[in-house]
């Protein structure tokens, strides 16, 4: 950023002042016209120089008068800079270029493109009231959301005190002392002791000069580390919900498993004591018998790992919903308990970095390392510190407030390195080389976004193909389980064929199980993915403090994704289900 001072002029002034020294005090101002940052100001820069007796006890110099007028008007030609903030070393942020070709459209997702709008409650695309309440109860009570609120509140409050470092700091300093020493020599021969009070009550200040934009960069970069926390509570926020969806959705997966393992077990049960009483008529042998029974076991043993995945789930969303794990009996699942929903609209790729909250926090942690350069370039330039003491000292303690007691003191002070064997140079390349790392790391963050989003869309499109053929397989394999157990009852075939068709339609009831899980479980995948669609959790406050800047509450909204009207009911209520 480029500024310019430029002298402008100097005006005298007489004026009859009031001090300690009879006279006229000649006043004299320095004009400076100050441009820079879009801004520009004229500085008037005043300083009163006095007459000084040679007779008078305080008598100095006239030189070191002129002296430290002129070292007070550098100092208000620096505070002049800083207030037009015209000098902040360091690149400023620009989005870098990924190389990333964005496509104009998705390659896997429907053809029509829309411009979603946004939902703060997707999910209830489901039609599913329990749900809904499932997934608010997450929100509301998840204790990795909570854990996420107070660490951004603990970056708030990072930002806070580093932006202290640009205000003046005024402190109080108090003491009384005590003090015994020997005194020799007054007196030959003789040692005496002495005993003094000293008493002092002061006010210390001091400031430092941002003329290098230090200080400033600093605090940029604690706003990003603001900025970012917040939207790592917008992600963890997602995948809270994510998750709570995925074990519901799982739940009720386990629960209609189980009442297919339990229907199994009474057909396998039925087809046992058919085989029985073909056995005590001399209709069949042993084996079939045998045969029976090993088959209704090995469908028995399958119910127990069943209820234990299902409880297992329900302690998992337990958890996740801030409650003690305990489980509950598997729910009466229909066979419709199956939804398909219409597919999410994709919108454009190019939305996609502006929606996603995992995205937007890896460049809110680039910026904070683009500004940490500022900071490591501005460290190799001097430092100006403005220090200040007003107060008292005296030896009596009341005495201590009274005027003759009064002490103060001023000084300006410059620090500049002069050898460090490469230590802030070396610091500003390592600066550097983090923000290299942290581009790195947001173009891989945006590519990843994007291959989750055409993952979905394949995955959701192959699923679908999938669950037409196996209803296919289902309705196939419920008609040959009838006509294998029609045909055994009259004797036209061997019970192996019985007991194929059985394990056959059982292996088909549970694929349809599973590829609708699946299916459903890829909407909330897409949804995530695309960014879109997800309860804004609202803005954090400190306690006790509702105010503050629009960045410090980082309030920045998720865009939502707008969800679509429910599709149909599809399942297999019947042998001649057409899906």
């Amino acid at each position: 950023m480029k500024c310019t001072c430029n002298y402008v002029g100097e005006e005298n002034l007489v004026l009859q002042t009031r001090s300690s020294f009879n006279g006229l005090a000649n006043r004299r101002a320095l004009r400076f016209k100050v441009q820079g940052a879009g801004k520009e100001r004229i500085l008037k820069i005043h300083s009163t120089l006095y007459p000084v007796p040679c007779t008078s006890p305080l008598g100095v110099a006239q030189s070191q008068v002129l002296w430290a007028w002129i070292l007070y008007s550098f100092m208000a030609l620096a505070a002049g800079l800083l207030l037009t903030g015209c000098m902040k070393l360091g690149p400023d942020y620009h989005r870098p270029d990924l190389g990333i070709q964005l496509p104009g459209s998705y390659q896997n997702a429907p053809s029509e493109t829309v411009i979603l709008e946004p939902e703060d409650h997707w999910w209830r695309v489901f039609n599913n009231e329990e749900l809904n309440r499932v997934v608010e109860e997450a929100l509301k009570n998840n204790l990795d959301i909570k854990r996420a609120t107070a660490a951004v509140m603990e970056v708030r409050a990072q930002l806070v005190e580093t932006r202290s470092d640009r205000f003046p700091q005024v402190g109080i300093d108090a003491q009384g002392q005590r003090r015994q020493r020997p005194v020799i020599g007054v007196v030959p021969g003789e040692t005496f002791t002495t005993t003094t009070n000293i008493y002092s009550l002061s006010l210390p200040a001091s400031f430092e000069v941002d003329l290098w934009g230090r200080l400033a960069r600093a605090e940029e970069s604690a706003r990003a580390n603001l900025l970012r926390a917040e939207e790592t509570r917008r992600t963890v926020a997602q995948t809270v919900a994510a998750e709570s969806i995925t074990l519901y959705l799982q739940m009720e997966a386990f629960e209609r498993a189980i009442q297919i393992a339990e229907q199994l077990i009474e057909t396998l049960r039925r087809s046992l004591a058919l085989v029985e009483s073909r056995y005590k008529r001399g209709l069949t042998s042993i084996l079939d018998v045998r045969q029976a029974r090993r088959t209704l076991a090995q469908g028995e043993a399958t119910l127990p790992a069943l209820r234990q995945d299902l409880g297992t789930t329900q302690q998992q969303l337990a958890v996740l919903l801030g409650r003690y794990p305990e489980i509950r009996p598997p729910r009466l699942q229909p066979e419709d308990y199956f939804k398909r929903v219409e597919p999410v609209p994709p919108g454009l790729p190019s939305e996609l970095l502006l929606r996603r909250p995992d995205i937007r926090a890896a460049e809110e942690q680039l910026k904070s390392l683009n500004a940490l350069v500022g900071v490591a370039k501005a460290s190799r330039f001097p430092r100006i510190t403005l220090t200040a003491n007003y107060g008292y000292s005296s030896a009596d303690l009341d005495q201590l407030l009274r005027p003759e007691s009064e002490l103060w003191d001023i000084a300006v002070g410059i620090a500049q390195p002069l050898f460090d064997a490469g230590k802030l140079k070396a610091g500003q390349k390592a600066a550097q080389a983090r923000y290299q790392q942290g581009v790195a790391e947001y173009a891989k963050t945006v590519l990843t976004a994007f291959a989750e989003v055409e993952g979905a869309f394949l995955t959701r499109e192959e699923q679908l193909k999938r669950r037409d053929y196996v209803v296919i397989f289902v309705v196939n394999a419920r008609a040959a389980q009838r006509i294998a157990e029609n045909r055994y009852a009259r004797g036209l075939v061997e019970y192996l064929d019985v007991l194929d068709a059985q394990r056959t339609r059982f292996e088909a009831e549970r694929d349809l199980v599973d590829v609708d899980f699946t299916i459903l479980n890829n909407r909330v995948t897409l949804h995530r993915a695309l960014g879109g669609g997800w309860a804004d959790p609202g803005p954090v406050y400190l306690d006790g403090d509702k105010s503050g800047t629009k960045d410090e509450q980082a309030t920045t909204r998720v865009n939502m994704e707008g969800s679509t009207k429910n599709e149909e009911l599809r399942s297999v209520s019947s042998e001649n289900s057409p899906l």
